[in-house]
């Protein structure tokens, strides 16, 4: 499978063109970046650390890919994008941040294209939701309620707090619970907690490939439900799985569930 990687001299490019040149059912073919980036024409094995692969960090070359991979900003995806769209490549899109209009313009585009898109690429992440789910659904007739709480770590050059995958939490749980309220952290005297609040505590903190935790408060007992990235491989290796999946899909916008068929 010949793979374009997009933001391929970021962090989590740099570790998709890594991990994807040690397998030997992908060819990375194309490594782009943004016109103004400082390491064009530098090549993308050189900068993941795997050696020379001949592949030249460029601003365009998704065309001769079978599927493209996006871990990069909302405006870079979008134009990354508009380019699947004119040369029919399917995309895995893991950039979070994305405003309204951007996020209508991914969800039109995938009328005609086969799009992947998820806050988090990690398996385990992406069953923790499942798990979530489960949780919220057995847990919202509870007689003395329960109160949500998402904590999340990342490291400290994250651009975006809460995550997206924090704020994707919320959403499950605020589904099947119908809590309302959306809090991003605390402070000064706000108050008796309120039923139908979810609240969010974003940590940025040196190098933390990112972990989330989700607590079910009760009266008398307290559910926690966490997962924590070691590495950021995990989240290369379901960008790849998701690109193993989407390649012969018809047009349609899917998520890690589809991928992993919860």
């Amino acid at each position: 499978m010949k793979i374009a990687v997009h933001g391929a001299a970021g962090r989590m490019g740099q570790r998709v063109v890594a991990v994807a040149s040690a397998d030997s059912r992908y060819q990375v073919v194309a490594a782009l970046e943004s016109a103004t980036h400082p390491a064009l024409g530098q090549d993308a094995g050189l900068l993941a650390g795997v050696g020379n692969l001949g592949v030249p960090l460029a601003v365009v070359g998704e065309s001769d890919a079978d599927v493209v991979i996006d871990f990069s900003v909302p405006d870079a995806a979008i134009a990354v994008l508009t380019h699947c769209l004119e040369f029919k490549k399917p995309l895995v899109i893991a950039t979070t941040g994305f405003d309204v209009p951007q996020d209508e313009f991914i969800r039109e585009s995938a009328r005609t294209l086969p799009i992947v898109w998820a806050p988090s690429m990690s398996p385990a992440v992406n069953l923790l939701m499942k798990l979530t789910e489960i949780a919220a659904i057995s847990l919202r007739e509870l007689p003395t309620g329960v109160d949500v709480e998402i904590i999340e770590r990342h490291h400290r050059f994250k651009e975006d707090a809460p995550s997206g995958t924090a704020l994707r939490f919320g959403n499950i749980v605020a589904e099947a619970m119908g809590q309302s309220s959306h809090i991003h952290g605390r402070h000064g005297r706000p108050g008796e907690r309120p039923r139908n609040e979810i609240g969010y505590h974003a940590l940025r903190s040196g190098d933390n490939p990112g972990e989330h935790t989700i607590v079910f408060g009760m009266l008398g007992e307290t559910i926690e439900l966490k997962v924590a990235a070691s590495n950021r491989d995990c989240y290369a290796q379901g960008a790849l799985l998701a690109a193993d999946w989407i390649i012969d899909k018809p047009a349609g916008l899917y998520s890690m569930n589809d991928v992993l068929g919860l």
